[in-house]
């Protein structure tokens, strides 16, 4: 078996965001993330981002809220492209990215938060859309520059 969809399901492609990934190129805190998923809320690779820079392990419930909202968008522009549920959403098609690291934070969150059944079926999404996908997210994260948290989050608390 060579792992590729032997039932002829054509590929997935949603459209470009191209003012989406503008936006986000030049976002340099978290709070310029979130003042991109304001101004586009529909964008899955937007809520992507977001629940990637707010990922900490101690606390994932607001990465894994964003991510399971970046999942919701991703499947509705699926279905508006013409996904029936399965089939290749391949990350050579870089507009799929946004709902591939979607599935990805969410999966990720899951996991902390112990949600094993929703990884096994987040695991087995991923890998029906794009075998590759989970190692070619897996290494942004090697070279991605983290923004900065916004400067409301410094606090500086001395003795009186």
């Amino acid at each position: 078996m060579t792992g590729h969809d032997l039932l002829g399901t054509p590929e997935t492609r949603l459209p470009a965001e191209p003012e989406v990934v503008a936006a986000l190129a030049s976002a340099t805190t978290i709070d310029d993330i979130e003042a991109v998923v304001r101004a586009h809320p529909t964008s899955s690779l937007a809520w992507a981002l977001l629940a990637e820079h707010s990922f900490h392990p101690a606390s994932a419930l607001q990465a894994y809220a964003y991510a399971r909202v970046g999942y919701h968008r991703g499947l509705d522009a699926l279905r508006k492209a013409g996904w029936r549920g399965q089939g290749p959403v391949p990350w050579s098609h870089e507009p799929n990215r946004g709902v591939l690291r979607s599935l990805y934070a969410l999966r990720k969150a899951a996991a902390a938060i112990g949600e094993m059944d929703e990884v096994t079926r987040l695991d087995e999404f991923l890998r029906g859309a794009d075998e590759t996908a989970v190692a070619r997210i897996e290494s942004l994260g090697e070279t991605r520059d983290e923004p900065s948290p916004s400067t409301e989050a410094f606090v500086i608390r001395g003795l009186d």
